[in-house]
Formats: structure tokens, sequence, C-alpha cells
């Protein structure tokens, strides 16, 4: 007889994690080396999206891969470094806000994340890539995982060091233009940061030209803040 179920709420939320499955799953059907793809840096106003491809070592997987938005920054420093330490391949590519206002922010973000795929030593047969849409271009077989980040650990690990190096990016950037405090709010519209935009002009091939509130006075800047506000 089946039990019947609870209809009492759960106490806690269940928090999935991002295992190998996904990538155990491939090799078994022979698409190894299998690449986890992500990019990190959509939604601020300056500053390139970065993205990452990574191979793991199946045998030696750092523990704690998640989702970099779930990670606090001491947590993605130091498992930044075990990828670097661990992985079999790892890649970076970035666009600059010049190449972003040239075509958009989703086919930059794609085109960041092809050409990470394509600088790897180590040449997959199977790139997952997180969000709706494949990369056009790959020079494998390409698969789409809404919310990879969390379902997957290469996408985990590559999502980390995409966010990582961005944010060391931004860092630079605000010791050459201190008056933005790119190195606290890593380019994304927070109060501040539009405040030095009101008070100094946007700083020429790093502001995105595109975006709000450039382009549209402001409209949609709440959009922009409201994605910064899920990082760290």
């Amino acid at each position: 007889m089946a039990r019947a179920r609870s209809d009492s709420p759960l106490l806690f939320e269940m928090v999935e994690k991002p295992d190998f499955s996904i990538e155990t799953k491939a090799m078994v059907d022979g698409l190894w080396p299998v690449a986890g793809m992500d990019e990190a840096g959509r939604g601020p106003l300056a500053g390139p999206v970065v993205a990452a491809a990574v191979v793991l070592n199946p045998a030696n997987i750092p523990d704690g891969l998640d989702d970099s938005k779930r990670l606090t920054h001491l947590q993605r420093e130091a498992l930044f470094l075990k990828i670097l330490g661990s992985a079999l391949s790892i890649s970076m590519a970035s666009i600059s806000a010049e190449g972003i206002d040239n075509s958009n922010i989703l086919k930059a973000s794609l085109e960041a994340m092809r050409r990470a795929a394509a600088g790897l030593s180590l040449q997959p047969k199977l790139a997952l890539a997180d969000g709706r849409d494949v990369p056009p271009g790959l020079a494998c077989e390409g698969r789409a995982l809404i919310k990879g980040d969390q379902r997957s650990q290469s996408i985990a690990a590559a999502s980390i060091v995409a966010k990582v190096m961005r944010d060391r990016m931004m860092c630079g950037c605000g010791g050459h233009h201190e008056n933005y405090g790119f190195e606290v709010h890593m380019g994304y519209a927070t109060v501040r940061h539009r405040t030095a935009i009101e008070m100094h002009g946007p700083v020429a091939r790093l502001h995105r030209a595109s975006f709000a509130p450039f382009r549209l006075g402001g409209a949609e800047v709440a959009e922009e803040e409201e994605s910064f506000a899920g990082l760290d």
C-alpha cells in the first residue's frame, strides 16, 4: 500500500548541489572529454563579459563546487585555486564593452563561451553550456542546461573561474579609475556606481554605451541592479 504523501511544508528549503552525473553519462556514451562552460558579467553597466571552459579530472574533483552566485568571495577564491590545480584543462575568454555594444550581450556571452571552449588544450567531445542557448560555432557537440551551474560540477567550476577572473579585471579597473569604485561593485548598477557616472560621466571603452542608463536615461537601471543583488 502506497504511503500517503504529507501535505506539511518542508521546514527547510532543499538546495540542490551540482554533481558529475551528466558528465559520467557522457563518458559512458563515448563523449569524453566533457567541458563545462559559463560566463560572468551579463548584467553590469561596465566591463567585459568573461567566459570560462573547464574540463575537470574525474579522479580529482574539488569539494564544494557550486554556482558561483551561491558562494562567498573567499569560497570562490579558494575553489578557483583548487580548480586551477586539479582540472585537466582550463580556458578563459572575454568580450569587451565595445564588443558587447557592437552586437548584444547574449551574442557576446555565447561568443565568449565559444572562444573559451576553442582555447582548451584538451579538445572536448561535448561542451555543456549554462543557460538556454548553445554557443554557435562549437567544434564539438554542445548542450545547454538551464541552471547548469547548479546541476553540473563542470559548469559550476567554469562559473567560479569566470567570476573570479572578471572580478579581478574589475578590481584592476578600479585602480585606474578611482572615482568609480569598480573594485567594490564590479561594474553593476549600484547607487554608488550610478552616482559616479552622473558626476564624472562614462569611461570610454569601459562602460557599455548600449546599456541603461546611457541608452534609455536610466529606465532599465532597476533591472541591472536586481542582477547585482544576486551576486556576492
